[in-house]
């Protein structure tokens, strides 16, 4: 008998596939496959269907030129990112980004307390992680919190797109840790805050950084069922 895959099965496998991929393969994505990422990410619900989201992609020599203008020195006047910070990590936040960390200092033979090789790491963030590409997601800052939320919604859609093509991906904050350096790399205007960026490519499947996988808690323990 035929057995025939359910929409939910294909979600389910997306979801379990996805990684956040922290060393890729200098390979390209072809333009196509690219295309077809950001026509199924377009798809993605928003408030009033405002569809805030603009996004620069990086190719080539662009990406070459944002990564090193990512990893120059901070000036003296950069400021920080355009969205506020956590305040803190504290309980349970803090115990699975501890579990995160740890994993990856593990995978990567990084010895607990080993400030020199840690900031190396996180070094890899702004290198883009060798990646080939660079997604910049930008909301016009009149939308404020609910400009970011729906952006949310886009990096999700983008980050399933891509591993259903066989692309891999990683979102990342740290970019946006520098917006005014983000803008002025890509020629941006002051109007569109700096939501995050994606970083896509290949994934190099045998470093050791692509080695672990992050664990998620169950439903029950974010979702409360209110009956009466």
């Amino acid at each position: 008998m035929k057995q025939t895959t359910t929409p939910t099965d294909s979600l389910a496998q997306l979801l379990e596939t996805r990684f956040s991929c922290r060393a890729f393969l200098p390979q390209p994505v072809p333009q196509a496959v690219i295309e077809r990422i950001v026509t199924l990410a377009q798809r993605t619900a928003s408030w009033c269907n405002a569809q805030p989201w603009q996004v620069l992609i990086t190719n080539g020599a662009a990406t070459e030129r944002f990564r090193a203008a990512m990893l120059d020195p901070v000036g003296p006047d950069e400021k920080g990112p355009d969205f506020e910070w956590p305040i803190e990590y504290h309980g349970v936040y803090q115990e699975r980004r501890r579990e995160c960390g740890l994993a990856l200092y593990d995978a990567v033979g990084i010895t607990r307390g080993d400030r020199e090789a840690s900031a190396r790491q996180a070094r890899e963030n702004l290198r883009l992680f060798g990646a080939p590409h660079v997604a910049i997601v930008t909301s016009d800052q009149k939308l404020s919190t609910y400009g970011a939320v729906d952006c949310g919604g886009y990096v999700a859609n983008f980050l399933l797109a891509a591993t259903s093509l066989g692309v891999s991906t990683i979102a990342q904050a740290a970019l946006a840790s520098r917006p005014q350096r983000v803008r002025e790399a890509l020629g941006l205007p002051p109007e569109r805050r700096i939501v995050c960026g994606i970083s896509f490519g290949y994934a190099d499947q045998d470093h050791p950084a692509n080695q672990f996988r992050t664990t998620r808690a169950d439903s029950a323990t974010a979702v409360t069922l209110v009956n009466q």
